[in-house]
């Protein structure tokens, strides 16, 4: 087990947006959580990687942590190449790791020819290959995805699953949140968000 939720409940006022979720994520598994525009995936997913506090409930994870948040959190006057080592920085991944993972990440999501561009020039889409890039590239043990495929064209979300797979092989808990899910061939479980509560 590398995440464990129990009973976390959060409301705005008096609207309860989570009532008592529970679910726990296994190493080497893709789980699914789908639900309508604002059902509260979000707010979990927030709560999960402490960006946001629940009312209620405790959340227990282990090892590394990527976190690709819905909206992209990218500096608009810095380039991707800059990106990459600001956040290396953050991590703690020394030069070599993190000119290595850059290349393979920047390859196989096939946007190389854009490293050296400013964020504010990108596409959406290229935007958001480097925000799921920023998630990957500690090599995380739980993998956490809001909405990860938005913007995304036919190449790169193929590209999506292949990385998610080899993801999985390695052992990775991925945890993929969204509205839309069109291949649930390929999830070991998916839950549906619906009043508050995990169906």
């Amino acid at each position: 087990m590398i995440l464990r939720s129990e009973h976390i409940a959060k409301s705005f006022g008096k609207k309860k947006v989570l009532k008592d979720i529970s679910f726990q994520l296994e190493v080497g598994s893709i789980t699914g959580i789908v639900g309508e525009n604002g059902s509260g995936k979000s707010v979990l997913m927030e709560i999960i990687v402490g960006v946001r506090s629940a009312d209620k409930g405790s959340v227990n994870k282990q090892g590394r942590i990527g976190y690709c948040p819905q909206r992209a959190v990218l500096f608009p006057q810095l380039t991707v190449h800059e990106h990459f080592i600001y956040f290396s920085e953050a991590y703690g991944i020394d030069n070599k790791q993190s000119k290595r993972r850059s290349e393979e990440l920047l390859h196989h999501f096939n946007y190389k020819k854009y490293q050296q561009e400013k964020i504010i020039n990108l596409s959406g889409g290229t935007q958001q290959k480097l925000n799921l890039s920023i998630a990957l590239l500690h090599e995380p043990d739980l993998l956490i995805l809001d909405e990860p495929y938005n913007g995304f064209d036919w190449d790169t979300y193929q590209r999506f699953w292949d990385y998610t797979n080899h993801l999985k092989k390695q052992g990775c808990a991925i945890l993929i949140v969204t509205h839309l899910l069109s291949e649930k061939e390929r999830l070991d479980r998916i839950y549906e968000l619906e009043n508050g509560i995990l169906v």
